[in-house]
């Protein structure tokens, strides 16, 4: 005797185009492929794009913990040292130069140093709002740009809209201005190697 009722049939997507796969490709995949050729797409393409991933250790050149693993090794994520490499202990710091954006109270200060570490240290200062890759050159352009701002005779300057809008695109390269300074220095260690 038969039965009245019918199961449904199951949702299954098209089949895999892989030549000779058996398998349905998963219906919300973008292209018709089954699970198991979408992994093997995946490691091929990782082979030249890599896999963003934590690294075993922190980059001793810059310290992120964030890597791209390729077949032949990881890279850091952040400056692009390559994992596993020992910076030169012998060679010193390199230098680079940077334009400093510090607020303290009500008043703004564009400084420049090679060493923003030490320098800001000796300078009271309520929060480092931005870090602009550049020397004295770039220091006294954005000294003439905000004049207009500036406290007479000195390297502080009013709040103003031009002077924010400026640092707002300074900033932009880097919400944390010292991990982009540890990005320059890493990026200067590793041309110099």
């Amino acid at each position: 005797m038969k039965s009245n009722t019918s199961a449904a049939p199951a949702t299954v997507g098209p089949a895999c185009v892989a030549p000779g796969c058996p398998r349905p490709a998963a219906a919300d995949a973008p292209l018709p492929l089954c699970d198991r050729h979408f992994d093997i797409a995946a490691e091929w393409s990782a082979r030249t794009d890599g896999v963003t991933d934590t690294l075993p250790s922190p980059c001793l050149a810059c310290g992120s913990r964030l890597g791209v693993r390729y077949p032949s090794g990881w890279l850091c994520a952040v400056c692009e040292w390559r994992y596993g490499e020992v910076p030169d202990g012998e060679l010193p710091t390199p230098r680079v130069d940077v334009v400093y954006y510090i607020r303290f109270d009500d008043r703004i200060k564009i400084g420049t140093s090679s060493n923003p570490r030490q320098r800001l240290t000796r300078i009271w200062h309520d929060a480092v709002l931005a870090f602009e890759r550049g020397g004295r050159d770039v220091e006294q352009k954005r000294h003439a740009e905000f004049a207009a701002d500036r406290f007479d005779r000195t390297e502080w300057f009013r709040p103003s809209d031009a002077l924010a809008e400026h640092i707002a695109v300074v900033g932009a390269a880097g919400p944390d201005p010292w991990g982009l300074y540890a990005r320059w220095v890493s990026e200067a260690m590793a041309l110099r190697t």
